[in-house]
């Protein structure tokens, strides 16, 4: 078998405009780069630029090139849903015809008693869908007092579970958040996410010892398959916790955007084969949930000046796509996710360029990893031989 990579770049909720659904999950008008291009006054995307986003939306500073050098097209998810779960499944081949269970009211009895039972809390706070940097700052000095953790939801299918680290030990966060991801499997939520955070009354802010707790995926994807014919895949980020660590043979974790790049080029110089999958959080995490177009801007100003490095890594026959999982459109009265389509560039270290179109499902880029490293799948549209035309 030829040694050579796959790197995927997921820009976390780097949605490209509404889906036709948008209005049915009150999402009509996102479009996360173009809006928040415009509400800066333009972004200055030259790599992204030359390789043709601009032709993806319309993006104040990145006009449409007329010769791309790279390809480039959106895919709409055809799953229902709009959150990393979701987006990120559908990539790997798993489409869900019936969304995961949400809760924008609180989590029911059913659900907290038997988690205080059987973590030994003294109780709950909030049990609210909220915004997770509000929240703490609201309950912070409460939960520090009392021991209690803070529980929330959102739009998304999760249940988080935030807690100080200098009150609650990480290792004993991550065992509650073990006994919430057994409960709530019959209940059929997405993710439980350990949450925790540092500080003072008034200056609470999270840590990057988040952790993930995911659902198991209802069938086998794209990665497991790569794995059964030795492709090695290395999960940068959160993608091993997306996955519940099926499908992955190494394991990176990052804090942050720019060291989720430096990681990925520093993966380049010492991996010779297979998928490397990575996501970049901060633009959901850091701007998109809290409605801060500026810092949106600066975080895709910053992945277009690690391209090159990156793309300058590659050997010929070797690919990078880059794409999102969904939408967070910062410039919406909305904090939560939006139903969108989401970009699709692919650098060909062989070089071409041109349009891919609007892709059917998020399936069609698992479908093109499986194609190729010769791993036969089911669903998604290969546009491998798009890019060898």
């Amino acid at each position: 078998m030829d040694r050579r990579r796959f790197v995927i770049l997921v820009a976390d909720s780097a949605g490209c405009g509404a889906l036709p659904d948008a209005r049915a999950y009150g999402d009509e008008g996102s479009d996360t780069i173009g809006n928040t291009s415009r509400a800066v006054g333009g972004l200055a995307l030259p790599t992204l630029g030359r390789m043709g986003l601009g032709h993806v939306t319309a993006i104040q500073g990145v006009p449409p090139d007329p010769r791309p050098a790279a390809f480039h097209g959106r895919m709409a998810e055809r799953s229902q849903g709009k959150d990393t779960i979701t987006g990120h499944w559908e990539m790997m081949g798993i489409v869900l015809q019936e969304g995961l269970a949400t809760f924008p009211r609180g989590f029911p009895p059913e659900i907290v008693e038997p988690f205080v039972r059987e973590t030994g809390v003294p109780g709950v706070l909030g049990n609210v869908a909220a915004s997770g940097t509000e929240i703490i700052q609201r309950l912070g000095e409460e939960h520090q007092r009392t021991g209690k953790p803070i529980v929330y939801t959102s739009a998304d299918s999760v249940f988080q579970i935030a807690a100080h680290e200098e009150t609650v030990p990480l290792e004993t966060l991550y065992a509650w958040c073990h006994t919430a991801r057994r409960l709530l499997d019959r209940f059929r939520v997405a993710r439980v996410i350990a949450r925790p955070f540092v500080g003072a009354p008034g200056k609470y802010v999270r840590t990057y010892h988040r952790k993930d707790f995911s659902i198991a995926t209802p069938g086998r994807t794209v990665l497991e398959k790569l794995v059964d014919a030795r492709v090695p895949v290395i999960g940068v980020g959160k993608i091993p916790d997306i996955f519940d660590r099926k499908g992955i043979t190494e394991e990176i974790h990052t804090e942050g955007n720019a060291d989720g790049l430096a990681k990925t080029e520093a993966l380049l110089e010492r991996v010779d084969h297979g998928l490397v999958f990575v996501n970049l959080v901060d633009f959901d995490m850091l701007y998109g949930h809290r409605n801060d177009p500026v810092g949106y801007a600066r975080a895709l100003e910053e992945l277009d000046r690690a391209l090159p490095r990156l793309v300058g890594k590659l050997r010929p026959g070797e690919l990078l796509a880059l794409t999102a999982d969904h939408g967070c459109d910062p410039t919406t009265p909305s904090t939560d996710h939006s139903r969108e389509y989401v970009p699709l560039v692919v650098h060909a270290a062989d070089g071409g360029g041109g349009s891919l179109g609007t892709r059917g499902s998020f399936a069609d880029l698992g479908a093109t990893v499986a194609d190729y490293f010769g791993v036969p799948v089911e669903v998604g549209t290969s546009f491998l031989p798009e890019l060898r035309r």
